[in-house]
């Protein structure tokens, strides 16, 4: 009861967050990026939060934490918790003073990017049971070769470029893509950092990274 009354408070106060922070600076309710964004982020999350809650609510538990140990990765957090704000208000008076405009077909395009993302995401999750929302070495943690993390070794940060670059788009923006756009500088970071984390004290991953050449993008890097 306790990890369901967290994780509800939490969708709850993520809905009012980001529909603040599009709404208001909009000044109108009247904004259909803002209300499609708000469908494919929080409907698929409430779907795969309630999955969690039934078949694995430890993962579920690890998900809701995000009290990074790591400095450089507090750092990252930090950059990424600036990203999003900066990035939802400029949309959304973007979308208030008609600065630049995206047609409707590239909105919904974006919007099927991040759902596959999204699709993405949840199958990573249900891959590895050891996935966190900050970096460590769990008790017992094994590493995980098979699946998309046979491809490349961090198939979850893969998926949220998909899901997190096309944002603006889906809001109808295109200023919004210059906040957004440090995201992939903000995750290479971020990996090189984990890297070093789990090669230092996760066994076998240092065979692992032999095995799978590719960090995020298959042939590039």
């Amino acid at each position: 009861m306790k990890l369901l009354i967290s994780a509800l408070t939490k969708f709850i106060f993520g809905i009012i967050l980001v529909g603040i922070m599009l709404f208001l600076p909009a000044w109108t309710f009247c904004y259909p990026g803002a209300w499609l964004f708000l469908g494919v982020l929080f409907i698929p999350m409430l779907i795969v939060g309630a999955v969690l809650y039934v078949k694995s609510p430890a993962l579920l538990e690890k998900r809701l934490d995000n009290k990074e140990k790591e400095k450089t990765q507090r750092g990252v957090v930090a950059l990424s918790g600036l990203m999003f704000p900066v990035g939802f208000i400029l949309s959304a008076l973007d979308f208030r003073f008609d600065w630049s405009s995206v047609p409707a077909w590239l909105s919904i395009a974006a919007a099927a990017l991040f759902l596959g993302g999204y699709g993405m995401y949840a199958e990573v999750m249900r891959e590895n049971a050891y996935l966190s929302r900050t970096v460590e070495v769990q008790s017992g943690q094994k590493v995980i070769d098979t699946g998309l993390y046979g491809i490349v070794r961090h198939p979850m940060y893969l998926a949220t470029l998909f899901m997190f670059l096309p944002i603006p788009l889906i809001l109808g923006s295109l200023w919004g893509l210059i906040p957004f756009a440090i995201y992939p500088v903000v995750i290479v970071i971020r990996i090189l950092n984990e890297e070093k984390v789990l090669t230092e004290q996760l066994l076998g991953y240092s065979e692992y990274k032999k095995k799978v050449k590719y960090r995020l993008i298959p042939f590039v890097w």
